[in-house]
């Protein structure tokens, strides 16, 4: 039996239609489909399939399977996507040095945010980004939400320009901003044996015997429990997921306090001793080293600071 051959490429040097034939293609990726695509490239799925099918031809590649069973790469599908998502990057930053030398502001920068910061009281984000639009109001702000080594490793590699976490430990490729900070409470709900009546004083050795949900990553959440030695009986990979274990009546867990307030005040939730059991988390902006950040990207530092300047000196007074 003959082993089939691949097409031959006829790609030669890259092209601006290539560019456009990458761009489409990383849409249904990231979409996950050529018909869930048609939103975000506002262009029939026919058409789409069209880009995809020239681009294979291009490359002399099948890039992914579409059929009945769904969409799926193709093992060589799952490499060009990376270096596609890797060429894209790096053209973006050349049109932002080029606006750079240029003192023009355009351009898009990508900011990646660690989640349920929104309902935080000592976050200004929003504020911020209102004063980025009056600043660089021809610069498109894309916001994302992600775990903490995804937007350390996003802000690392030029993914995002710039990433905003809770600090656990600092690597030596990112600068750090301080922002704002974070009560975090252990949680308990209706269900559990602590929930209906409580006793006014606990020890860790207390806790220790309930189950408790915690991150299943590097973060202050995981140094805390580590540090108490809390069994982790269930583990989750975001705040929503710590709260779904939590409401189920069966595990213990820290929420920030911001996040928790809705269902507290619903009755489903009781904070367990809490001058007893809590933390603090502290929120910085991290930018990687180098290369320097763009200009929109240092005008988007600025405006942080601006926005959180309140609550940097209220932590200045108070410490």
């Amino acid at each position: 039996m003959n082993t089939p051959h691949k097409r031959r490429a006829v790609l030669g040097q890259i092209s601006d239609a290539d560019i456009r034939l990458l761009r489409v293609f990383q849409a249904v990726v990231d979409c996950g489909g050529m018909t869930a695509a048609e939103l975000e490239l506002n262009i029939s799925t026919s058409t789409i399939s069209r880009h995809v099918k020239d681009l294979e031809t291009r490359l002399g590649l099948t890039l992914c399977r579409r059929g009945r069973s769904g969409f799926a790469l193709t093992p060589e599908g799952e490499r060009i996507h990376a270096e596609t998502r890797q060429l894209l990057l790096a053209t973006e930053s050349f049109r932002a040095s080029v606006d750079d030398l240029h003192h023009r502001l355009g351009g898009v920068i990508h900011v990646a945010v660690f989640d349920k910061t929104a309902s935080n009281p000592e976050a200004h984000i929003a504020r911020a980004v209102s004063l980025f639009r009056r600043q660089a109001p021809d610069v498109i702000l894309n916001l994302h939400v992600g775990t903490i080594q995804a937007i350390e490793r996003g802000v690392i590699e030029g993914t995002y320009q710039l990433g905003i976490i809770p600090e656990h430990r600092r690597s030596e490729s990112l600068v750090y901003q301080e922002l704002f900070g974070e009560s975090m409470q252990l949680y308990c709900a209706q269900g559990h044996p602590l929930f209906a009546q409580a006793p006014a004083e606990l020890a860790w050795s207390d806790v220790r015997a309930h189950a408790f949900a915690g991150l299943g990553y590097h973060s202050p959440n995981m140094e805390v429990s580590h540090r108490e030695r809390l069994q982790r009986s269930a583990t989750a990979f975001d705040q929503e997921s710590v709260a779904t274990f939590i409401l189920s009546g069966d595990f213990l867990g820290f929420l920030p306090d911001h996040y928790a307030q809705g269902f507290v005040q619903s009755g489903w939730m009781r904070a367990v001793c809490p001058s007893q059991f809590n933390y603090q988390c502290h929120f910085s902006a991290i930018t990687r080293q180098s290369p320097e950040p763009t200009r929109a990207t240092r005008i988007f530092q600025e405006c942080l600071t601006e926005a959180h300047r309140p609550t940097l000196s209220g932590a200045a007074n108070t410490g």
